[in-house]
């Protein structure tokens, strides 16, 4: 009797199981279909190399999409260094109270809206460091918002690795910062990657942030000091503000998924690259 109880549990998980995967998988393709049904009519070089015209309604996204490149870029490049560094101090440097006062910090900042990182990055990039709305203001004002969700995330990756793994680095003659370039940071690759990618995946759809630091305008910019328009933001401004923008907001966020994708996947090659090369040379 006990025994058929157990198959019948083991039966319902399994269902259940299944049934959430399926309904996520579902979502995503039922999301896709749509946009890949009303935007692929867009989907082609001219529309992504051509600058908008008539509003947006004609042309293409050419400026937008190299803005919103920029705008990633300068948030990675703050993100990367100053995220690492935070969550192999909070792993393996340090512990109590100080460890406790940021983990809390960096939840309750993971949990802020959007707009409030706004008009931070507004108040302190734009205002105060006087750097005006620009690609600059808004991939830090991006970084600000990345690096919670990246931290926590490699901080949980760096701790998931078996306390042995340090003890043998140690018994090998490892310095502390041989033993975390060769043996910890390739062992949490993949939760790197995957705070990365979350991470990414919040700086691309953001819209409400940008909106008070990287400006509205829908120009080529010349320099990081110059505003630009971000795809989200060109998208919710063709879905509210543009009557007869439809189709070309469609297309663009089938861009911007199409962007996310193949981040995704040259950020996870570069990992797997990466665990690797240091296995092979330890």
């Amino acid at each position: 009797m006990l025994k058929n109880s157990f198959r019948v549990n083991d039966l319902l998980m399994t269902i259940t199981v299944w049934l959430s995967a399926a309904l996520v998988v579902g979502a995503f393709l039922w999301l896709l279909s749509d946009l890949t049904l009303h935007g692929i009519a867009k989907l082609n070089w001219s529309f992504l190399v051509s600058a908008p015209e008539n509003a947006g309604r004609d042309g293409g996204i050419g400026p937008i999409l190299v803005s919103t490149l920029l705008i990633l870029g300068v948030a990675l490049l703050a993100t990367i260094p100053l995220g690492l560094g935070t969550a192999v101090y909070l792993s393996e440097y340090t512990s109590g109270a100080m460890a406790r006062y940021i983990r809390m910090s960096l939840n309750v900042l993971a949990g802020v809206p959007s707009i409030v990182f706004g008009l931070f990055g507004n108040a302190f990039f734009c205002i105060w460091l006087g750097l005006g709305f620009s690609i600059l203001s808004g991939g830090l004002t991006l970084a600000c918002m990345m690096l919670p969700i990246f931290i926590r995330s490699t901080e949980a990756g760096l701790s998931a690795v078996a306390t042995e793994w340090r003890h043998g680095a140690a018994a090998l003659g490892l310095t502390q910062a041989a033993a975390l370039w060769h043996v910890l940071l390739p062992a949490a690759a993949p939760a790197i990657t995957a705070g990365l990618m979350l991470s990414i995946g919040r700086a691309l759809a953001e819209t409400a942030a940008l909106i008070f630091t990287s400006g509205y305008v829908d120009r080529m910019p010349d320099s990081l000091s110059d505003s630009g328009r971000a795809l989200s933001v060109h998208i919710y401004d063709l879905s509210m503000n543009v009557t007869g923008g439809d189709q070309s907001a469609y297309g663009s966020a089938l861009v911007l998924i199409i962007l996310l994708v193949v981040i995704n996947n040259i950020a996870t090659s570069l990992a797997n690259r990466f665990l690797s090369q240091r296995i092979t040379t330890s």
